[in-house]
């Protein structure tokens, strides 16, 4: 299984946001720099999470984007989840979906898929934008220079 870009340069967006945190509005521009993410499609990206409820954006001169909760209470299951969508290896194991397989009672095979769905949900899901900014710090401080995800 394989992000698309829209959920990797999604969390490093929300990383970012994340290390200016209390800085106020940071531009969109800054942003797609920093990362080296377009900015066009980084705007598509923001009014997803903001719809989701995970950015405020502000109009004007001092605008931009920021987190619209603590760095500690947003998971990077939340950001994958909603530029992504459910993630699942196969189509007969996405959450709250149910598709009809004749097979589903004694598939064997079923029963991985749900358990490859079920580890990479319990590790993104516990992962907070915190936890990514003290990781940045341990590397940062061991190699001394800038790290960007």
């Amino acid at each position: 299984m394989k992000l698309s870009t829209k959920g990797r340069y999604g969390v490093k967006a929300m990383f970012d946001l994340a290390m200016n945190y209390g800085k106020g509005p940071i531009p969109l521009k800054n942003i797609a720099k920093r990362q080296q993410i377009s900015e066009p499609y980084l705007e598509q990206l923001m009014a997803s999470l903001r719809r989701a409820g995970l950015v405020k954006s502000m109009r004007g001169a001092q605008g931009g984007y920021m987190l619209a909760n603590s760095p500690e209470n947003i998971t990077v299951g939340q950001i994958i989840k909603t530029l992504e969508g459910p993630l699942a290896p196969t189509e007969c194991v996405i959450e709250d979906e149910t598709t009809e397989c004749s097979k589903a009672e004694y598939c064997v095979t079923r029963l991985i898929w749900e358990k490859i769905r079920d580890s990479i949900n319990n590790v993104i899901d516990i992962i907070t934008l915190q936890d990514m900014i003290n990781d940045y710090h341990k590397i940062n401080k061991k190699n001394g220079y800038m790290y960007y995800i």
